[in-house]
């Protein structure tokens, strides 16, 4: 049994010593989980002196060391201390599972965003979604008027990936008992996102079930309807090593993940009346802040051209979703401090004890939309993005599947 530790190259001794463990660390898969900030200062004492194994990874050395059992059943207590999204009640290795299973029923799925050709030069291009157990969070807050700006934006960012502009959108709002004033503040919500997002609300469903929900909530899900020209599809098949992965910053957590906010929320003590730990604001007000809808923003960029792909950052974060847009053998090389990450990611973290790879695959961090670009692109975009429009050169295209991190 062996376990792996960031370590300076001046640790070459076989012998009896003490290894802190290091951010440098180079996560190069999501399957490595890189050490929480507050156990820097903790010292892991190595019982045995034997040196297995030494190598360097990205110019990054690590050093293996053999472990006693009793470092062992450490090592075991302090992962178990660790939540990860799974532990909240989220398999997202299961939902992926799912989608290759109906990917074989229905083939063509699986992209942000349906595409269904029409008779002339364009394709209509639809997507659906819901907000999750945020609504766990409104419901506590009594924050209902932008909940269904979250609604219209999960849907809307993912077809606005395929360049499409959205044309429509539907809702459905589900609950035991109707209130018809708490009903308005979601629709409103709704409508709110729809001008943003420049779409029409052309209709919706109520619907009342009594003893099916608890008293006071209920579920909403929506879905977007837009049009692009056949031409002018984005679909990441000109992507090539090189190019460059352009951030759109996001408002905070947006939509996904809740499960395991709420289960750090839990375990940190705090209330969501509490002020956010580095914020200037409540924890509700932090995690009640509306997704962005980046639909305008979007489809301006792609008017200007040099735009080959675009990933909306929703549940599986980086990980899982930069690698959507790619064709095969290509990966990501992500440059970790090359944009701010909200106060409110670093809280969960600590909070959590959660690993920097757990993070990074089921939450956006404070990126809500990436742009793989060319390189000309790149510069004029970042040179037209210093002004209201923040924005971050992540990264690049990388030969190779996967996301690493440096």
């Amino acid at each position: 049994m062996s376990t792996s530790y960031g370590a300076s190259k001046e640790i070459l001794q076989c012998i009896t010593t003490a290894v802190i463990p290091r951010r440098e660390l180079c996560v190069k898969d999501s399957n490595v989980s890189m050490l929480n900030s507050s156990r820097l200062s903790q010292k892991f004492l190595v019982s045995s002196g034997v040196c297995t194994k030494f190598h360097c990874r990205s110019r990054k050395t690590t050093i293996v060391l053999s472990m006693s059992c009793s470092s062992r059943d450490e090592k075991a207590e302090d992962n178990a201390d660790r939540l990860t999204y799974k532990d909240a009640g989220v398999d997202i290795d299961a939902g992926s599972d799912l989608v290759r299973r109906i990917a074989k029923m229905a083939p063509g799925i699986g992209g942000f965003g349906g595409l269904y050709p029409l008779a002339g030069d364009s394709y209509l291009v639809a997507g659906t979604d819901g907000v999750g157990t945020k609504l766990k969070l409104a419901f506590e807050t009594g924050i209902h008027e932008t909940i269904g700006i979250d609604l219209v934006a999960m849907s809307v960012n993912d077809i606005v990936t395929s360049g499409a502009k959205p044309l429509f959108f539907l809702d459905y709002f589900a609950t035991s008992h109707l209130d018809v004033d708490l009903a308005e503040k979601v629709i409103k919500g709704i409508v709110d996102g729809c001008q943003q997002s420049d779409c029409t609300l052309l209709g919706g469903e109520t619907a009342e079930m009594p003893d099916f929900y608890a008293h006071g909530e209920y579920d909403i899900s929506g879905f977007a309807v837009g049009i692009v020209k056949k031409d002018s599809v984005i679909d990441g098949k000109n992507i090539t090593v090189g190019d460059i992965l352009i951030g759109l910053p996001s408002s905070g957590v947006h939509s996904n993940g809740f499960s395991l906010v709420r289960r750090v929320l839990n375990r940190s003590g705090l209330s969501l009346k509490d002020q956010l730990p580095g914020g200037l604001v409540t924890l509700g007000e932090a995690l009640m802040v509306p997704t962005v809808i980046y639909v305008k923003q979007v489809l301006d960029l792609v008017s200007k051209g040099g735009i080959k792909g675009i990933a909306h950052i929703t549940g599986g974060g980086f990980t899982d979703n930069i690698p959507r847009v790619f064709p095969r053998g290509l990966g990501a090389a992500i440059y970790k401090d090359s944009w701010v990450v909200p106060p409110v990611f670093n809280w969960i973290q600590e909070a959590g004890r959660i690993d920097d790879a757990e993070m990074r695959r089921t939450f956006n961090m404070g990126i809500g939309m990436v742009l793989v670009v060319d390189k000309e692109a790149a510069t004029r975009i970042l040179e037209d993005g210093q002004g209201t429009n923040s924005m971050y050169c992540l990264g690049e295209v990388v030969s190779g599947e996967g996301v690493s991190y440096h």
